[in-house]
C-alpha cells in the first residue's frame, strides 16, 4: 500500500505534496484556510493509520522572510531574547533561538500557534546556550546549509521503512554479533540482524588499546557496510560513537540515531580526535568533511519519541543518568515479537548533574547490560563519602602549596566534578584557589546549557533562573599553551583536564609537569581503560617515559595519586543488582558487555543466581540468536 497516495486520496485535493520525514510523514498544502484549520482532518488519519503526520504550509504560500521575522519580535515577548531567526526554506521550518524559549511557546502553545497561523510558517524552538557554542552553531548551519538534501535524505529513509513494511511477516529471528566491547571496556559495537533489517548499536573506538583491538571488528561477512539500515548510537563518549565519521568515510549513506545533545558532542569530540592524532604525528581516520556527513545524515530523537528505523524495528530512547543526552536504546522488533533494552552505560543512582536510568519499560525480552563495575569488589562507597574523600584530599594538597590535576572525561564527568567545586567553594569547604579548566570541557560545558531538560531537576532550574553554575567566576579557562604555562609556574591551584585517562589531550602535560613534585595530587574520578597512562600510574608505576617537545624523556612520579570511585558515572556493582531487581517488567535473559572479563563473569553469575534468569557474557564476534 502506497501510504501518502492514501493520504492525500483521503484530503480531496488539499495537499500538494506528501514526504516523509524518517518515519514521520509531512503534508504541505498550498490552501491557506486549510492550513489554519485543518489539523482535526489530519488527526482523524493519525488515529486510523497510528502514525505522526504534520501539517505544512507549501513554499509557493509562504511570506517572504523579512516580513516574518518582523512579525515574529512583534508576536514574541521581547524578554524571550531571541538570539537568531533560522529558515529551513526547503521545509517550510522558521527556527527561532531564545534565551527563554518557554516564553516564545507560550502558555499550551498559544504564541506558537499565533507565530504559525500569522506567518504560515511552522515554528521550531531552541534554546541559546549560555555559554556560546561554536560547535552548536556548525552543526545547525550544516543542516541549514544542507537542508535541501536533508529533505531528500529523510525523505528516502522513509520511503525504505514503508515499502519494505509488511504486518503478515512471520519468518522472524533476532541476531546480535559482537563486533567490539564484548569482554572489554572500549570500541562498543553491536550489529543486529532480523530477515529485513541490519543495524549497528554504537561505533566506539578503545583509545586505550593498540592496533587491531582498537576498532570494532568490521572485517567479516556479516558487516557489509552497503547493507546496513541504521546506526543507533547511545551516547557521545568516544568508546560508543569514536568511529562514527569513519563509517561515512568508507560509504555509508544511511541514518545515525541519537539525542540532540549527543550529536552536538559527538562532533566536537570527533574534532578533537583529529585534533589529539595530528599532535602525536599520526593521520587521522578521517576528516572534517566526514563529520560534515555524519551531521547531515542525523535524526535527533528526545527521550520517550517512538519512531520506526527500519521496516521491522522501532526505536525509543530512554534516559541513561551516565552522561548529558546518554540513552538506553529499547528496539521493539517485528511487530514487538521480541523488545531488546541495550542500556549503553547507565547510572542507576542520583548524581548532581543528572536524573537516574530509566527502570519503566513497556516490554523487554532482553537486555544488553554494561559491566564496567560489575565485580563484587566494586562495591562503591556512598556518593557524600566519595564528595568529602575528592574535598579532602584537594585540601591536604592546597595545605601544602601543592596543586591537584583532576583528568576527567569531557563529557559528564568533568561537568559533575564542576558542580561539586562550586558548591564546596561557595560554602566554605575549600580555599578560594584558582580552579582551571582546559581541554573540551569548556566547550561540553556550552552544549551543556543549551540542552538543560536533560539534565537534573535542581541544575535544570538553576539555570533557567540564571544561575547557571557552569559560568560561575571561580571557574578560568585556559586556552593557549602560554595560559598553561602560567598555570605550571602558578601556585597552589585544581586543574581540570581532558583526556580522562592521561591518553593524549591537556591532561598529559598536566600531569608530565606536576608529576615529580610529592606536594602535587592526581585524582582520578572515571575508570582508566587497561593499557593506558592513567591505569598505569593507578597501579602504582614510579616513571614513565613521555614525549616532550618530539624527545622521550624519564618522568619520576613522586606526585600523591588517589582514586575517587564513588564519584564514578557507570553503575556500580549494587546499582547494577538493584536495576535488575527493579526493573519492569523482567526480561528472560540478560546479556553482559563492555566490562573486564572477571567483572563481566562476575555479574553474570550474580545476575544469574538473584533473579533465576539466563545470563550469557558473549565474546568479541560470538553471534547470539535472541529469537
Amino acid at each position: 500500500m502506497d501510504i501518502l497516495k492514501s493520504i492525500q486520496e483521503k484530503l480531496h485535493g488539499d495537499i500538494t505534496e506528501a514526504k516523509f520525514e524518517g518515519a514521520n510523514i509531512v503534508l504541505y498544502t498550498d490552501n491557506e484556510n486549510f492550513f489554519k484549520t485543518g489539523e482535526s482532518r489530519v488527526k482523524r488519519i493519525v488515529d486510523e493509520i497510528k502514525k505522526r503526520i504534520e501539517l505544512r504550509a507549501d513554499k509557493k504560500i509562504l511570506p517572504e522572510q523579512a516580513k516574518v521575522e518582523k512579525e515574529i519580535k512583534q508576536i514574541v515577548p521581547e524578554e524571550a531574547e531571541i538570539t537568531n531567526i533560522i529558515f529551513d526554506v526547503q521545509r517550510s521550518i522558521v527556527v527561532i533561538e531564545a534565551k527563554k524559549p518557554g516564553l516564545v511557546i507560550g502558555k499550551q502553545g498559544s504564541i506558537l500557534e499565533d507565530i504559525r497561523k500569522t506567518t504560515l510558517w511552522t515554528p521550531q524552538i531552541k534554546r541559546s546556550p549560555a555559554i556560546k557554542s561554536k560547535i552548536t552553531e556548525n552543526i545547525r548551519e550544516v543542516l541549514y546549509a544542507n537542508n535541501n538534501y536533508r529533505r531528500k535524505f529523510l525523505n528516502s529513509v522513509g520511503k525504505k521503512i514503508y515499502n519494505e513494511w509488511n504486518p503478515e511477516k512471520t519468518d522472524e529471528w533476532v541476531r546480535l554479533t559482537f563486533l567490539g566491547g564484548a569482554r572489554q571496556v572500549g570500541r562498543s559495537c553491536i550489529l543486529l540482524q532480523t530477515p529485513t533489517s541490519k543495524i549497528l548499536l554504537d561505533c566506539g573506538v578503545d583509545v586505550a588499546a593498540q592496533d587491531k583491538d582498537k576498532f570494532p571488528c568490521f572485517d567479516i561477512p556479516e558487516f557489509d557496510i552497503n547493507q546496513l539500515d541504521a546506526v543507533v548510537i547511545s551516547h557521545a563518549h568516544l568508546d560508543h560513537v569514536g568511529l562514527l565519521p569513519y563509517l561515512y568515510k568508507m560509504g555509508y549513506k544511511g541514518p545515525v540515531y541519537l539525542t540532540h545533545p549527543s550529536l552536538d558532542i559527538a562532533a566536537l569530540l570527533a574534532l578533537d580526535f583529529i585534533g589529539v592524532a595530528y599532535k602525536q604525528a599520526a593521520k587521522p581516520l578521517f576528516d572534517s568533511t566526514d563529520i560534515k556527513e555524519m551531521v547531515k545524515h542525523s535524526i535527533c530523537l528526545n527521550y520517550n519519541e517512538v519512531t520506526d528505523i527500519t521496516s521491522d524495528v522501532r526505536l525509543t530512547f530512554y534516559n541513561a543518568g551516565h552522561a548529558l543526552g546518554s540513552a538506553m536504546v529499547h528496539l521493539n522488533i517485528g511487530n514487538g515479537s521480541h523488545n531488546l533494552l541495550y542500556t549503553g552505560d547507565f547510572k542507576y543512582g542520583k548524581s548532581r548533574l543528572l536524573d537516574p536510568a530509566i527502570i519503566n519499560f513497556p516490554r523487554i525480552e532482553s537486555v544488553i547490560t554494561e559491566s564496567t563495575y560489575g565485580s563484587k569488589n566494586d562495591i562503591l562507597p556512598p556518593r557524600i563519602k566519595a564528595e568529602e574523600d575528592l574535598l579532602e584530599t584537594i585540601n591536604k594538597a592546597i595545605s601544602r602549596n601543592g596543586k591537584v590535576l583532576i583528568p576527567e572525561l569531557g563529557l559528564g564527568r568533568a561537568q559533575e566534578t564542576m558542580l561539586i567545586l562550586e558548591d564546596a567553594m561557595s560554602t566554605g569547604k575549600l580555599p578560594k584557589v584558582p580552579i582551571y579548566i582546559d581541554g573540551m570541557i569548556w566547550d561540553i560545558n556550552a552544549i551543556h546549557t543549551a540542552y538543560p531538560d536533560f539534565l537534573s531537576n535542581k541544575v535544570r532550574a538553576l539555570i533557567f533562573q540564571d544561575n547557571n553554575p557552569f559560568v560561575s567566576d571561580i571557574f578560568l579557562r585556559v586556552g593557549s599553551p602560554q595560559e598553561r604555562r602560567l598555570v605550571f609556574e602558578g601556585g597552589p591551584c585544581i586543574v581540570l583536564a581532558t583526556s580522562g585517562m592521561l591518553v593524549g589531550g591537556a591532561s598529559v602535560e598536566y600531569f608530565r609537569e606536576f608529576a615529580g613534585n610529592k606536594n602535587n595530587a592526581i585524582v582520578f574520578v572515571c575508570y582508566q581503560g587497561i593499557g593506558s597512562l592513567g591505569r598505569q600510574v593507578q597501579d602504582g608505576i614510579t616513571q614513565t617515559k613521555m614525549m616532550v617537545d618530539g624527545k622521550e624523556e624519564i618522568v619520576d612520579v613522586n606526585l600523591e595519586v588517589h582514586t575517587i570511585d564513588g564519584l564514578t558515572a557507570h553503575a556500580g556493582r549494587n546499582e547494577l543488582l538493584s536495576f535488575f531487581n527493579n526493573i519492569k517488567p523482567r526480561p528472560k535473559r540478560i546479556i553482559i558487555n563492555h566490562g573486564e572479563v572477571s567483572k563481566s563473569m562476575d555479574l553474570a553469575s550474580a545476575l544469574y543466581k538473584l533473579n533465576r534468569v539466563e545470563t550469557s557474557v558473549p565474546r568479541a564476534l560470538e553471534t547470539l540468536r535472541l529469537r
